[in-house]
């Protein structure tokens, strides 16, 4: 009886897997498909790539350097743990919304997996919607 074996998953998180030019933010943010709950918003648009990209924008009004950088090595470690789970082909802008200090990491990767989950729902619709019009501006 042969037993196969899957490859095992790996949960690196290349520079290939993060948003970090100005133009990339500006293309997701213009798509304008956005989805949020109480302590994320995380914005979405379809990109030509095998894999979720993510990218941080973490505001001082959550606080000082020290708490800015929890939030992001919090929604960092949250997006390389589901990245497996995610839609592929999609870069995601997450953005903490909650100024009483970082929710816990698992309040995080539930958001985070509910929230692309809507994102991506949402971008499908509008693209369907958006089939037959002449005029289509690609967002969602």
């Amino acid at each position: 009886m042969a037993e196969t074996r899957d490859k095992p998953l790996r949960f690196r998180f290349p520079a290939s897997m993060r948003i970090k030019r100005q133009g990339d933010f500006d293309r997701i943010y213009n798509a304008r498909c956005s989805v949020a709950d109480r302590i994320l918003i995380c914005y979405a648009a379809a990109n030509a790539l095998p894999h979720p990209r993510v990218g941080l924008s973490v505001s001082r009004k959550l606080g000082p350097a020290v708490v800015r950088n929890r939030f992001k090595r919090l929604l960092r470690e949250a997006f390389r743990l589901a990245r497996h789970d995610l839609q592929a082909g999609f870069d995601y802008i997450l953005i903490p919304r909650t100024p009483e200090g970082p929710a816990s990491l698992a309040d995080y990767r539930r958001s985070v997996a509910t929230l692309t989950a809507k994102a991506v729902a949402r971008w499908a619709r509008r693209q369907a919607r958006d089939a037959g019009d002449e005029f289509d501006d690609g967002g969602c």
